[in-house]
């Protein structure tokens, strides 16, 4: 049960608000920094035997903070879910110090758990095309066996999310040498559009039976709503069974592709992290090591005193 008064809870939501307006973050973040917010907040609220008023929140110690933290890790809570919550408290805290004008010593020198990074989980260049080449044999329709093709085609060799495949419409289309891409935080980038992709599309739309008005999307469902992200993990699940490929092989999986096979090809790291929209380098850089990682993999198995020590 979340213990919030009505003014803390009218804070966060000043707070949200702004985030919105001025940061453009997505609608789902603002979801989960609401839920780990108020999270914090309603723990500090049972911890201190009630309910958490706005200038109780400015008294905030190291020893709240490492009770709230032990808390969290007694009830099941990973590192990394811990981290991704103590960010969110920070970020709020930035924001409510600067208005307040006060200093939150306390929540900015707390540190994150440590955690293992979770590496990219790419498939090679063969898996990546034959999943292009038999995801539309899932379907049963021309239309949609074209457009499960198309938008997988885009994923892998354009780099996007799929959430960005599904919001481009009928405007964008046909699809230039260059896009410009609306993606997380409504942070913009423009992305090189392979000559591939761009046939899928028009091979999609020239079977694809509804009218193709302007603001429409650009990829649709059977009954011609906007398309589910949903329909496109379905397609690629069977498609990975027929296949042969592990679990992982998911739509996200091609984008990671896309940036390790750039790579792998001597891509530049901070071109790359400008293709991908990564607001940090650091994000990008978990792709060295997944690089590194196989190239670990090739010495062990073919370098001559690697096999030695076998």
């Amino acid at each position: 049960m979340t213990h919030l008064s009505p003014g803390a809870a009218a804070l966060v939501g000043d707070w949200l608000a702004s985030l919105k307006a001025l940061d453009g973050r997505a609608d789902k973040t603002l979801v989960a920094y609401q839920r780990d917010v108020s999270g914090f907040i309603a723990f500090l609220g049972l911890y201190r035997g009630g309910v958490t008023a706005v200038t109780a929140l400015q008294a905030v110690t190291l020893q709240d903070m490492r009770a709230w933290m032990a808390e969290e890790r007694r009830r099941g809570v990973s590192p990394r879910s811990l981290a991704r919550s103590l960010s969110a408290v920070k970020v709020f805290y930035r924001w409510f110090g600067e208005r307040a004008g006060f200093e939150p010593t306390a929540i900015l020198a707390t540190r994150a758990p440590r955690f293992s990074a979770k590496l990219p989980r790419p498939v090679d260049a063969g898996a990546a095309r034959a999943m292009i080449e038999t995801v539309d044999a899932q379907a049963t329709e021309a239309w949609i066996a074209a457009r499960d093709a198309a938008v997988v085609t885009l994923l892998y060799g354009c780099g996007l999310r799929i959430s960005e495949a599904l919001s481009l419409t009928i405007r964008d289309t046909p699809l230039p040498a260059s896009l410009r891409i609306r993606g997380k935080g409504g942070k913009e980038r423009m992305i090189p559009v392979i000559a591939p992709a761009q046939r899928s599309v028009e091979a999609y739309l020239a079977l694809c039976p509804f009218p193709a008005t302007p603001e429409r999307a650009l990829f649709l469902g059977a009954r011609g709503g906007p398309l589910a992200a949903r329909a496109i993990q379905k397609a690629m699940e069977l498609a990975r069974a027929q296949l042969g490929l592990p679990a992982t092989t998911t739509p996200h999986a091609m984008r990671h592709s896309f940036a390790t096979h750039l790579l792998e090809a001597g891509g530049d790291l901070r071109a790359i992290q400008e293709l991908l929209g990564h607001a940090s380098l650091s994000t990008t850089q978990a792709y060295t090591a997944v690089d590194q990682a196989r190239l670990m993999e090739v010495y062990d198995r073919a370098h001559p005193k690697a096999q030695e020590a076998v």
